[in-house]
This record gives C-alpha cells, sequence and structure tokens, in this order.
C-alpha cells in the first residue's frame, strides 16, 4: 500500500470510528456542559468593559455661557449613573461644520448634543445612546430657567448620527476576545481526543498492526488529519445550530427587539456592533478564523500525538498532556491580553510567538482591517505546523516501535532492572 493511500485509509477509519458512533452525539454536545469555562474570561471581560469605558465618549457642544453649568451637571450625575466620558466644548456661536463633522467620523463617539440647553439637538449612534445627554440638557434648563422664575422646560431634539468609520473599539475588542476564547475552547476539546485513541489503540495492539501493514508516517498523518476531519464536522454542526436559531429570532422576535431599542436601547446598540462587525468584515474574518483553527489544531494535535505514542497507559498520557494543556491556558491569557490591548507590544509578542500566534491574530482580524499581516502570519504558522508535525512524527515513531515496552522509566531505572 502507497504512503497516500495508507493516509487515506487510516484517516477514513478514524473518522468513522468517531463520528459513527452514539456516544459521538454526547461530544457534540458537550459544549453545553462546559459552560463554566466562561469563568476564565473573567479577568478580560473586566478589562474590555474598562478599556469601552475609557473609549467610549459623549460630546456636548454648548454655549460658553452654560459650559460651567453643564460641567456642574455632569458631575452630580455621574455619581449617579454609569456613562461614557463627557467632553464639553464651549461655542461662541453656531459650531463650525468641520467641528460637528470631526466628532461624528470618531467611531467611539456615542452621541453629540449641539445647542443651549434648553433646545438641544442631539445625534446619537444607537437608539437610546443619546439619553444621557438629553437628562443632562434637562437638569441645566430647570436649574438655570427655575432660578429666573421661568417654567423649566428642555425641548430635545433627537436623530441619528452618521459619519462613523466602523464599529467602536470596545466593539471590535469584545469580537477579537469572543474568536479567542472560541478558538481556545475547540482546540482544547477536540484536540486532546487525539490522545485518547491513540491510548485505546495502544492497550489493544491496534496499533501494531496498522504499523506492520502502513509507513508510520501515513499512519502519523492519517490520524492527524482524520480528527482535524471531526474537529470541522463539530464546528460546522454548531454553525448550522447557530444559525438556525438567529433566523428563527430575526423571524420570530421583531417586535421584541425593537421593543427593546425603544425601552433600553442595549440590546439595539449589541446588535448594531455585530452588524458593524470586525475592522477586516465578516466574510473574510470568518475564513481567517477557520484558518488560524486549523493552524492551531494542527500544531497542538501534532504534540499531543507525538507525547501520547510514549505512554502506555491513559494515566501517562494525563500527566504528559497536562503541561501541554498548562501551556496553552498560558498562550490563551497571553491572547486574551493581547486582543484587549491592540496594537501594544503584548499584542505583537503574542502575534510572533508560533503558539498564541493563531489565537492573537484572530483578535487582530477583528482590529486592524489590513490584510497583508493575516497572510505573512499565516505562512509562519504553516512553517511551524511542518516543523511541529516532522519533530512529532519522529516521537510517534519511537513510542510506536516500542510500544509493547511497557511504560515510561528513567533510564537509570532501566539500566537496573
Amino acid at each position: 500500500m502507497s504512503g497516500w493511500r495508507a493516509l487515506w485509509v487510516v484517516a477514513r477509519r478514524d473518522f468513522v470510528a468517531i463520528v459513527f458512533t452514539p456516544t459521538f452525539l454526547l461530544f457534540l454536545l458537550a459544549p453545553l456542559f462546559m459552560v463554566a469555562l466562561g469563568l476564565v474570561g473573567g479577568g478580560s471581560a473586566s478589562i474590555m468593559a474598562a478599556n469601552a469605558d475609557a473609549s467610549e465618549k459623549l460630546v456636548a457642544m454648548v454655549p460658553e455661557t452654560e459650559v460651567a453649568a453643564f460641567r456642574a451637571a455632569d458631575a452630580r450625575l455621574r455619581a449617579i449613573a454609569r456613562v461614557p466620558t463627557l467632553s464639553i466644548v464651549g461655542q461662541s456661536g453656531t459650531p463650525a461644520p468641520d467641528d460637528f463633522a470631526r466628532y461624528a467620523g470618531d467611531a467611539n463617539v456615542r452621541a453629540i448634543m449641539v445647542g443651549s440647553a434648553s433646545t438641544p439637538q442631539i445625534s446619537e449612534r444607537q437608539p437610546g445612546s443619546g439619553r444621557y445627554l438629553a437628562a443632562l440638557a434637562e437638569t441645566v434648563a430647570r436649574e438655570g430657567l427655575a432660578s429666573a422664575g421661568r417654567a423649566p422646560v428642555s425641548h430635545p431634539t433627537i436623530a441619528p448620527l452618521s459619519g462613523a468609520r466602523g464599529g467602536s473599539r470596545a466593539g471590535k475588542s469584545a469580537i477579537g476576545y469572543g474568536a479567542v476564547f472560541g478558538l481556545f475552547l475547540l482546540t482544547l476539546l477536540l484536540g486532546g481526543q487525539t490522545v485518547g485513541m491513540l491510548a485505546e489503540e495502544k492497550g489493544n495492539k491496534v496499533i501494531e498492526i496498522l504499523a506492520a501493514a502502513a509507513p508510520l508516517r501515513s499512519i502519523f498523518l492519517g490520524k492527524l488529519f482524520g480528527m482535524l476531519a471531526v474537529a470541522l464536522l463539530f464546528i460546522a454542526f454548531w454553525l448550522s445550530l447557530l444559525t438556525l436559531g438567529s433566523l428563527a429570532l430575526s423571524a420570530g422576535g421583531v417586535g421584541g427587539v425593537g421593543g427593546g431599542a425603544g425601552g433600553g436601547g442595549g440590546g439595539g446598540a449589541a446588535l448594531a456592533e455585530l452588524a458593524t462587525g470586525p475592522a477586516v468584515g465578516w466574510p473574510i474574518f470568518l475564513m481567517l478564523v477557520l484558518a488560524y483553527f486549523i493552524a492551531a489544531f494542527l500544531l497542538l494535535g501534532a504534540v499531543f500525538l507525538g507525547v501520547g505514542a510514549q505512554a502506555s497507559t491513559v494515566r501517562e498520557i494525563q500527566m504528559l498532556s497536562l503541561p501541554i494543556t498548562l501551556f496553552q491556558v498560558g498562550m490563551f491569557s497571553l491572547s486574551s491580553a493581547a486582543a484587549n490591548l491592540p496594537g501594544s507590544k503584548l499584542a505583537m509578542v503574542a502575534e510572533i510567538l508560533p503558539w498564541s500566534s493563531p489565537f492573537a491574530m484572530a483578535a487582530r482580524a477583528a482590529n486592524d482591517a489590513a490584510i497583508w499581516p493575516h497572510i505573512l502570519a499565516l505562512g509562519w504558522q504553516a512553517l511551524w505546523v511542518l516543523l511541529t508535525i516532522r519533530v512529532s512524527e519522529k516521537f510517534f515513531r519511537i513510542g510506536v516501535l516500542k510500544s509493547g515496552g511497557g511504560s515510561l522509566r528513567w533510564p537509570w531505572r532501566r539500566t537496573q532492572s
């Protein structure tokens, strides 16, 4: 049997042996039982929230005579409400169109108010994002007009704010962190399956039969790409469910979404951020995430196969795979920090390290519209995939050829025996 045909036979055998079993259904539903892993992102979520507060802002372009009143009212209201940073700009007359366009072109500006407290004109990015400015103008108008003996009244005019270049930085960082967490969860969940399958075959001597019938390189690559096919089937299954669920919600919950946008604006803002999407656009972003998942899976799967071939029992495999899993958690933490701090030196380090590069570059696709860094990164990762497969294949060959020699021992203990 030729090497390529042996590779295909081994890959097809492992794929069928895993997929066409009742336990594979439980494997597909495993994410439902792993929601608790979301706690891993608690620290990153706190950083993301702080990042959102620091980047998003409101702008009030008011007459110079009302600047002090607006600042005093903002200091009082801010003590009881969590709102973005407010920039109060004093105007001696009608704001210049260039000044308004400069603020409107900043995607981090949620709303802009122009005019006096009695007749403010508010432009908001999403429904509800300008309500704080309306409440602030109402407060200033009540205090000013009441002191003058007149009836407190404020008539704001609210209109959509256009002219932004993409979504806010906080929204893009959230999408990038979601990609990092998803890639980490999938590689951790699916990559470890290669070790369990190899331990079973070493226990019942199937691996020795395969080694006698086909080249070891073909067996190694067949197992690796067979598990990759299982992982892609797993992803396709969940993407189909999520797509059907989103279509059902959009078809049956239009009224609910509209009511939420009118009432609080939170749902509308979240949907608007998702609609704006990552910096490279959703189609390219999804293709890049898939390519980075394949690179991360091949890196991790090759290491697991090479390490797993050295052990003869499940206990030994667990002991050997624990350092690799801890290393992956470290790379996930580094990539999470890179997702929340795009463009920093920490993000650059995460993008260069081959083990964290797939996660960090997926986050960069959400924050940076440039395509050429991803071309270089995919080439860099392909080089490391080939190198890792080459080294792991040698360890796999050593482990399979001595599969009947018992468990791992220290060299001096083997000499004494």
